[in-house]
């Protein structure tokens, strides 16, 4: 990014490697020795791409996949001892702050009182409040990858394995107190995968730009669940706006997404493009500043 304080974080150079950490986790919670192994390389060609851009400052950091890893601490250390890169494991609370101030900075103060919903790999972030700072900040173990892996089996998934998923994602935000995130004026969406499902709903496309406005309102998104469910990882990854990595964590994500929306009585929610990795950019420039 070329970044200053008070400024514009402009993109200025993007690579990126599909790892899908989320799903490597092992039966005993640990990162497989393929996910590790995916991880080192990864981190290797972007700090090979920073010194050749010759960057200023490099920010490193892991989310939900690598935080639940239950051989963390270890995956951490060999990472560091093969590529010298200490990466930097952001908590749940973390991720969630983190993108509502990228989402509020977006937005503008206009926004007034906000709720964010974030859909990630490994977990759900759910933040909300009036300043830069959000009164509730919170991760749930609702990521779309996890999900997939855990909770769905068959290509297509037989109607009984949705449901359960539903009931599943519904309990857990069941237990969610949203009582500091009552009588919001803006809620907004950010994460590829609320990107893809506002596409499939009809949002404007990728190449309409950043600034073009979307949204994904609650009876699109039960419509994209009601035709997707029923299709092959393969066709949904023919449709527009749907990658073929991710094709196959779609339905989980658009299930935890209406469970979201219908759990907070969203009608709609407003598509943001920034998301985590501007809010800790932002962040980290308004420390050093």
């Amino acid at each position: 990014m070329d970044a200053y304080h008070g400024a514009h974080p402009w993109p200025a150079h993007s690579e990126k490697v599909v790892l899908r950490l989320a799903e490597q986790l092992g039966k005993d919670g640990a990162l497989t020795s393929a996910g590790e192994q995916a991880l080192i390389s990864a981190v290797k060609g972007a700090k090979g791409a920073a010194e050749r851009l010759g960057v200023d400052d490099l920010l490193a950091f892991a989310t939900s996949a690598v935080r639940d890893a239950t051989n963390s601490a270890k995956v951490l250390a060999r990472v560091r001892e093969v590529t010298g890169v200490d990466l930097r494991v952001l908590s749940g609370s973390d991720e969630a702050r983190l993108t509502f101030l990228a989402v509020r900075r977006w937005f503008g103060w206009s926004a007034g009182r906000l709720v964010v919903l974030d859909i990630g790999g490994g977990s759900l972030e759910i933040a909300g409040g009036i300043d830069e700072e959000p009164s509730l900040a919170v991760s749930l173990p609702l990521g779309a990858g996890r999900l997939t892996r855990d909770r769905l089996r068959g290509d297509p998934p037989s109607p009984a394995v949705v449901g359960a998923l539903r009931e599943y994602a519904t309990a857990q935000l069941a237990k969610l107190d949203i009582s500091r995130l009552e009588g919001w004026d803006k809620a907004a969406a950010t994460s590829k995968t609320f990107r893809s499902l506002a596409r499939l709903a009809g949002a404007a496309p990728s190449g309409r730009g950043l600034w073009a406005p979307r949204s994904l309102t609650r009876t699109g998104l039960r419509q994209v669940l009601g035709f997707i469910q029923r299709m092959p990882s393969s066709a949904i990854a023919e449709l527009d706006g749907v990658s073929q990595e991710r094709s196959h964590q779609v339905l989980a994500g658009a299930v935890v997404a209406l469970a979201a929306m219908e759990r907070l009585d969203l009608d709609s929610v407003d598509i943001c493009p920034w998301a985590l990795r501007e809010g800790l950019i932002l962040r980290e420039l308004d420390l050093t500043t």
